[in-house]
């Protein structure tokens, strides 16, 4: 096993143009990926919060613009209009509100899927390069010694863990963020609904009381 280096660095430094370009851009794709399950997590995080604080009662939260929604529907007035249907025009409005919050934090997880389906790829166009590379060394060399061809199978395995390490975290961050986005719109549905049967009750207490 001598002079065998598993170092990412070393591999980059034996790989030929191609190959460090193809690393360079795995590189890039990886740390992307990361950024992006961060800053998904944190806002994910945020969101649990403002809804918990909602539910709590505290309409200054990232949730205020659904609130907004909801009471400026209800100060609407359509003529002949029940009860049940002033509480759905109601939560229409909310949960319109509502879906545009929630693609402030779904529009970058694509880019997570993007990620996930293209890196294998990237890395194994680097593999089957560097299988050529090995190729082109025993027809160059006229040998077939584990010399000749240990740098090009180098920067083939390089590029095929490279690839897969920026694959599979961005596989996982996207399902397990687009599940999280999905039970915190359910909770806010559910936060929409209590909200609205909360607003056309007060407004109806305040008419029986004016009366």
């Amino acid at each position: 096993m001598a002079g065998l280096s598993l170092s990412p660095l070393d591999w980059f430094q034996q790989a030929g143009p191609i190959g460090r370009s193809v690393l360079t851009l795995l590189l890039i794709l990886s740390v992307a990926c990361w950024l992006l399950i961060v800053e998904g997590v944190y806002m994910l995080v945020k969101l649990r919060q403002a809804v918990q604080a909602a539910r709590g009662g505290d309409p200054h939260t990232m949730l205020a613009p659904i609130l907004e929604a909801g009471q400026a529907a209800l100060k609407q007035s359509v003529r002949g209009e029940s009860i049940g249907e002033q509480r759905v025009r109601i939560e229409l409005a909310m949960n319109r509100t509502g879906r545009a919050l929630l693609r402030r934090f779904e529009v970058k997880l694509p880019n997570l899927a993007i990620i996930s389906s293209v890196a294998p790829f990237i890395g194994l166009f680097g593999t089957v390069w560097g299988i050529m590379t090995s190729f082109a060394a025993i027809a160059a060399a006229r040998d077939t010694s584990l010399a000749a061809v240990a740098p090009g199978i180098a920067e083939a395995l390089a590029t095929t863990a490279f690839g897969l390490a920026a694959a599979i975290p961005a596989s996982v961050g996207y399902t397990r963020l687009g599940a999280a986005v999905r039970t915190s719109a359910g909770e806010i549905g559910d936060w929409i609904e209590e909200t609205g049967a909360s607003l056309v009750a007060r407004r109806d207490a305040i008419s029986m009381e004016s009366d």
